[in-house]
């Protein structure tokens, strides 16, 4: 049990885990359009680690510390950017940060988390423009699909958990836990769909068995399950993808 409580605390509570699943998530659409890079996996990541901290320390004694790093984590990856990539990817780049910013900025008098029912969609945008449009020379929109409406669904049974603390009006508040899970599996299934009609062989494989595994944690979704069941199990469908193509390409 200390062992599950050090992990939960070391790992997910850092923000550690969820961006290492959007890293690996981007990372199986490089290599599926076969523009893998080191430089831009470790920009990702970064990104998305300095973006998840600024979310949950904002309003802390520990703001400015944060701040210090966003900082620090900004210079590396603009200069991740200029040193390997070019300025068009740079604008690309600073047009997500600022979107990051405008979800859950305090100094904003309003910002998307305040808005009902936008933040589901919204964290599906972010995530899908780093699939379809960071990595990539030019914006892929079937990628963008696949990515938004899977990541739109993953985000769904987080609302399930929050259900009973959320101020504002969330899908299971406003159609009920049981048809927010049947907008969740439609989700999921048309993401499948583009990603069999537009991936290649082993990509849509993988993310057809990513789904499956999708299907059954959104299944067991409740509002009383144990917050591990979201911030570890259905936050893991996001690497799976990988995973599953990795085991196909190379075993």
């Amino acid at each position: 049990m200390n062992c599950l409580k050090v992990l939960k605390k070391t790992v997910i509570d850092s923000q550690l885990y969820v961006s290492s699943m959007g890293t690996f998530f981007a990372v199986f659409f490089m290599l599926e359009q076969n523009t893998f890079r080191f430089p831009s996996v470790l920009l990702i990541f970064i990104t998305y680690f300095s973006g998840y901290l600024y979310t949950k320390y904002q309003n802390t004694k520990y703001f400015y510390r944060i701040f210090f790093l966003n900082v620090i984590t900004g210079i590396i990856s603009a200069a991740l950017i200029i040193f390997n990539h070019n300025e068009i990817r740079l604008v690309k780049w600073a047009v997500i940060v600022v979107l990051g910013l405008l979800y859950n900025s305090l100094f904003l008098e309003t910002y998307i988390r305040k808005i009902p029912l936008l933040k589901v969609f919204y964290v599906g945008l972010v995530w899908a423009l780093v699939n379809s449009w960071l990595t990539l020379p030019e914006f892929n929109f079937p990628v963008f699909l696949i990515s938004f409406f899977f990541v739109t669904a993953l985000v769904l049974p987080f609302d399930i958990r929050d259900m009973e603390s959320d101020t504002v009006q969330t899908f299971p508040k406003l159609i009920g836990v049981q048809n927010t899970k049947f907008l969740a599996y439609i989700l999921v299934f048309i993401s499948t769909i583009l990603s069999v009609f537009y991936l290649k062989i082993h990509c849509a494989v993988s993310f057809y068995l990513t789904s499956v595994i999708t299907f059954i944690l959104i299944y067991f979704s409740e509002s009383k399950r144990d917050d591990a069941y979201y911030s570890f199990g259905v936050e893991t469908c996001s690497v799976l993808p990988f995973l599953f193509f990795i085991i196909m390409e190379y075993f």
